[in-house]
């Protein structure tokens, strides 16, 4: 996505622009899988799949691009009352899931004291991290010494506002955005992801009508012969005044002498490539930043068989190795399992078949319509950690202040010479679309102020 960004907005400025695609799509991270010819038929989301709406640099581009009309409600985690939250010892449906999960934190606990809301809110905080966060995140809030400091502080305010009814969900989100000095109690790393927790939970979530790779293939068309795909760059020499590139294509060794050159390949990826000409710290930010992995397990089913149980859409959190699961507003595709972290280095590391099978199994516990014969039409799914060209999900800064944050964002999007950087790692807030379009509008602006008033090159706010 950086990549088409740049080039559009670098074309509408009179540069001549060719963009070099090491795959056979574009789009990068944002990936709709089409189960058949239809461009309105039946698909899956195997990258992103939703649209804060207050990611205001995306939704311009959407209008833009005249895809405004095709803008729906996306429904998260926890938005339907009959799916279902895994627990000991079986699921419950999230309406019902209240008691449980008192029980279960008073259990861990071990001691009583605290206010029914406070331990209510509390309860609900803890299903959120252990539904949507990786392994290591989830134990942070297994810690006596923290849940008893963040209860002590909850137990000193008025929770009505947030606590809404034993058959509702708390109100993170509103809780958090009101009293942001709460977050100091939770260990730093926790309180580095708890942004996207609230993110994944907020009603003010969007999709796309049949699939968010319109976004990429729109800017792709804008862009016309510019796009060449099965391109793989294999070496990059920065110089004082160009960019050499050598690019693979059907076995064959391309060389290209640019002005310019932005680099919207993850760090992740970037760092099998063959660079000369490199600053020292700039090799250093490409070798160490971190990337989390992410896996997504899609099912094209028979029919809308969850809606046998009540659930219209939304999501489950649903366990095991498959973490989370997500019913369409329409059509019969599930997203059977979305994971992060180390169950989507244990998934990715399968086999796609065994993939497949493996998490059909886990699920039919939940939803035993999975074993009926021929339910599963087909299956598809993408591991971001072991994709050969991405080599991960997205970035990750949890578990650094925010200047330290901010200094490897820095670092990451500085250009080096006539060589700019771009994607979500370059960004204040990775792992979105939004992050690939900010960093794009700065690499474009860096390169018309560098070329043009031979300035150093500045970051815009």
């Amino acid at each position: 996505m950086a990549g088409l960004v740049a080039a559009y907005e670098l074309g509408k400025l009179g540069y001549q622009v060719e963009l070099y695609e090491a795959g056979s799509r574009i789009g990068g991270r944002v990936h709709t899988h089409r189960f058949d010819a239809d461009p309105t038929g039946s698909f899956a989301e195997l990258g992103a799949m939703r649209l804060p709406a207050h990611h205001v640099r995306t939704l311009s581009y959407i209008d833009e691009l005249g895809l405004s009309d095709r803008l729906r409600p996306f429904r998260s985690w926890l938005s339907d009352g009959r799916a279902f939250l895994a627990m000991e010892p079986g699921p419950v449906q999230v309406s019902e899931a209240a008691p449980a999960l008192v029980g279960e934190l008073r259990a861990r606990l071990g001691e009583p004291g605290y206010r029914e809301e406070s331990l209510l809110f509390a309860a609900w905080l803890i299903a959120a991290v252990r539904a949507l966060s990786p392994q290591r995140l989830r134990d942070q809030l297994d810690n006596k010494i923290v849940l008893g400091r963040l209860l002590g502080q909850l137990d000193g305010m008025n929770l009505g506002p947030y606590v809404r009814g034993a058959d509702r969900p708390a109100d993170l989100e509103a809780f958090f955005t009101d009293h942001p000095r709460c977050r100091k109690v939770l260990p730093l790393e926790l309180d580095g992801f708890l942004d996207d927790v609230l993110t994944e939970i907020s009603p003010a979530l969007l999709r796309l009508e049949h699939g968010i790779s319109a976004l990429p293939e729109r800017l792709a068309l804008a862009l016309g012969s510019a796009v060449h795909l099965g391109h793989t760059l294999t070496g990059l020499r920065v110089r004082e005044r160009d960019v050499i590139l050598e690019l693979s294509c059907a076995g064959r060794t391309i060389v290209r002498r640019v002005d310019y050159a932005v680099c919207a390949i993850p760090f992740s990826a970037l760092r099998h490539v063959r660079m000369d000409g490199l600053s020292q710290d700039k090799a250093e930010a490409i070798r160490t930043t971190v990337y989390c992995s992410a896996t997504k397990v899609a099912f094209h089913c028979r029919e809308r068989f969850w809606e046998r149980e009540g659930i219209t859409g939304g999501a489950s959190f649903t366990g095991g190795d498959i973490r989370q699961t997500y019913y369409p507003d329409h059509g019969s595709v599930l997203l059977a399992s979305y994971t992060i972290g180390e169950e989507a280095d244990r998934l990715g590391r399968m086999t796609a078949e065994r993939r497949h099978e493996h998490v059909r199994r886990q699920l039919a516990a939940i939803h035993p319509a999975l074993d009926e014969p021929g339910m599963v039409r087909a299956a598809a799914s993408m591991a971001w950690g072991q994709d050969g060209l991405t080599h991960g999900g997205c970035t990750v800064r949890w578990g650094k202040t925010a200047s330290a944050a901010e200094a490897e964002r820095e670092l990451a999007a500085r250009p080096d010479k006539h060589l700019f950087f771009a994607g979500e790692h370059c960004a204040t807030t990775p792992a979105w679309i939004e992050s690939a379009v900010e960093s794009a509008l700065e690499a474009v602006q860096g390169i018309s102020l560098h070329r043009y008033d031979r300035r150093p090159v500045s970051r815009s706010a």
